[in-house]
C-alpha cells in the first residue's frame, strides 16, 4: 500500500522531512500507521513503555508532566506538523511525560521497527532522517538548558542570594 499524495504532501510539512527526495519520502511514509483520538483522550501516560513517535497530522497534543500528587504542569503544546515521542523511538525508554488530546487529534505514527525496516531497505531515507533529528535533539537540549539556568537565577532570587556576587 503505497502512501497518498495528500500524505506526502502534509510529510513535506514536517521538519524533520523537508528535505527528502521524493523516493526517500514514500519509502517513510509508507511505514506511517495511522490513529485518531477523541478530545482529552489520553494517548499515554508518563512512565509508560514506548517504542515508536508520534506526527500530529490534525488537532492539537497537550504534553504534560506530573509535578506533585495530581497536579500536572503542561511542557508544550503540539501542534499539526510537529512531533513528540521520539526518544522512545530511539532508546524504548519509558515516557517521559504523559500526552493527552486537547481536541479531536489525527496522527501519524513511526515505530521502532519500522524505523529499522527503513535503514536497511531504504537507508538514504534513514540518514536523512536521523540527521534532522539530531538536530533537533540539540535546539530541545539548549532549550532545556537554558531553562534549567534560568530556574536556578529564579531560585536562587527567591532565596535572597545575591546572583550577581562572585
Amino acid at each position: 500500500m503505497s502512501a497518498s499524495a495528500e500524505t506526502l504532501a502534509f510529510l513535506r510539512d514536517v521538519r524533520v522531512f523537508e528535505g527528502f527526495s521524493d523516493p526517500d519520502l514514500a519509502a517513510v511514509a509508507d511505514r506511517l500507521r495511522e490513529r485518531e483520538l477523541r478530545k482529552r483522550q489520553v494517548l499515554f501516560r508518563e512512565g509508560d513503555p514506548g517504542d515508536e513517535m508520534f506526527i500530529v497530522r490534525r488537532g492539537t497534543i497537550l504534553i504534560s508532566k506530573a509535578v506533585t500528587g495530581k497536579v500536572e504542569q503542561v511542557l508544550v503544546r503540539v501542534e499539526p506538523a510537529d512531533f513528540f515521542g521520539e526518544m522512545s523511538l530511539f532508546d524504548g525508554s519509558p515516557r517521559s511525560a504523559t500526552a493527552q488530546a486537547e481536541t479531536d487529534v489525527a496522527l501519524l505514527i513511526l515505530e521502532r521497527e519500522s524505523l529499522q525496516a527503513m535503514t536497511e531497505t531504504a537507508p538514504r531515507a534513514a540518514a536523512a532522517f536521523f540527521y534532522e533529528m539530531v538536530q533537533v535533539f540539540m535546539e530541545r537540549l539548549r532549550r532545556s538548558t537554558q531553562q534549567v539556568a534560568e530556574a536556578t537565577r529564579w531560585g536562587l532570587e527567591a532565596t535572597g542570594l545575591d546572583v550577581e556576587a562572585r
